[in-house]
This record gives structure tokens, sequence and C-alpha cells, in this order.
């Protein structure tokens, strides 16, 4: 499958990848991290690639367990963040559909919420596994389809609502493949089957429902589709869509959960 908009390919400008790593990441992302390198069973010594790295927590989570880390993402915002993070790690600007990395070159391969961006996903996983070593292992993780993800399941139609269809879409897109059998169509196109396949479940947490609200515009693809009057006439609304998930103290938290594919290419 190929997508074609910025949106969907996950492309953001280096500001809003610093909002991605100072919001994104301990609000939702960065808890999944050390969940996708336990499931890999990644230990010290071994040769991990973490494709469509963004601003690197997987790759630091490997790394952090003694593993040689490698980051591939065709963002240069995200990797700019990722090599201020972590320098010592390799970071690699190039496409999941063209690795500039040998046969074999991986004990492990790692993908956390980066598959459903990606150009050409087949190619993308041939190439994966093309770099995955014989008995190596390759984990992927993508979200749960937006009608089972609690939050979204209401902001996408108020985007649409306030803001219009194209700004709908650019936040549907990380939810393109929350069915399993999505998943499973493009590893049988791969020629690849999947292993085990579990759901995740962590949970999202913003300071505030404003906060949440800035952190979706200003740390994705929204940022350029939302005027200021749009913005506050979103959290306006949201005060009223979204008070059940909003805490006594005034913080937000609602589940985010997330599949989990094990898969060992022959």
């Amino acid at each position: 499958m190929t997508t074609g908009t910025e949106a969907e390919r996950g492309q953001v400008s280096l500001d809003a990848a610093e909002i991605y790593e100072r919001d994104f990441v301990p609000a939702l992302f960065g808890q999944f991290a050390p969940i996708l390198v336990d499931a890999a069973g990644i230990t010290a010594g071994e040769t991990v690639t973490d494709i469509g790295c963004g601003t690197g927590i997987v790759a630091r989570a490997a790394a952090a367990r003694g593993a040689r880390a490698t980051g591939v993402d065709i963002n240069p915002g995200m990797l700019a963040v990722a090599r201020r993070h972590a320098p010592d790690i390799r970071w690699i600007e190039a496409p999941a559909e063209a690795l500039p990395l040998a046969d074999g070159s991986a004990d492990a391969v790692l993908c956390q919420f980066a598959l459903m961006f990606l150009a050409n996903r087949q190619v993308a996983l041939r190439e994966m596994a093309r770099i995955t070593r014989p008995g190596g292992r390759i984990a992927l993780m993508t979200w749960e389809a937006v009608e089972r993800t609690p939050g979204y399941d209401r902001l996408i139609p108020l985007l649409d609502e306030v803001v219009g269809p194209e700004a709908a879409r650019a936040l549907s897109a990380p939810f393109a493949l929350g069915d399993p059998e999505a998943i499973r169509a493009e590893l049988d196109r791969a020629g690849l089957a999947i292993g085990s396949h579990t759901v995740v479940t962590g949970t999202a947490r913003h300071p505030s429902l404003d906060g949440w609200i800035e952190t979706e515009i200003g740390g994705w693809t929204l940022a350029d589709m939302v005027s200021d009057k749009q913005r506050d006439r979103l959290k306006a609304s949201a005060r009223d869509r979204f008070a059940d998930l909003v805490t006594p103290g005034g913080s937000l938290a609602f589940p985010a959960p997330a599949h989990l594919v094990i898969v060992r290419p022959e």
C-alpha cells in the first residue's frame, strides 16, 4: 500500500519533533518502548535496528539493555532530536524501503508505530526481513483501531467538525493498521507470517485537556492545518465531549491499546 500526504507519511517539522519528544513521548509513546524491547527479547551485545525510529525512544531503550542500536528514519527533524538525546547511537536518514544496511546485519529489527506511515509497506517489510539474520526476529507495534481507542474515537470527528476532513484524515492515519487482518495482509504480501500477536494497553496521560489538544496539534502534522480560532473552538468543544476522561485533579487519562506482532523470517 502506498500513502501520499505528509500526514499519512508521518512527516513533521523540526519544531513538531521537539514537541513530540517533550510532550508526546512522556504522555504516550515512551511507555511502549520497553514493552517492545522486552517482547523482542533484546539482550546485551545484540545488534538492533529501529525502523521509523522518530526521536529514537526504541533505539535508546535497546541501547540501555546493552544492545548495539541503529535508528533509521526518513524524517530529518526527528533524527536531529534523536542525535541530540543519544549521540552515541548510529542514526541513519533513509527510507525503510531502501535500507543502507547489509543482509543479515541485525539480530532484531524493531518498528514501533511507524509501519502505517511507510510509503510501501510490502517493500519495507521485505527490507526488514532482509537485514534480519537467520533465526532473528522482527517486532512490530501498531495502534488498535480508532473505534476501540477511547479519546481519539471522539477527537477525530470533532476535528472533522471544527477544522475539516483533511485534518481528520491526518489524525486518522496512525490507526490505519488497527485491524489484525490488515496487519496479516501486509505481512502476507511481503511473504512473511505472524509468529505471535498480542494486544497491549498503555495509558495516554496529559496534564490537562487543553494540553492534549495542544500536543496533538503542535507535535504532529496538524500545526499548519489548524488556525488559532479553530484551536480555541476545539478546546471549548472538548471540555464538554471529554469531561469523562478528566481526572479530579484536572489531568487527562485514557487507555491506549496497541497490537504487538513478532515475526521470525525464514
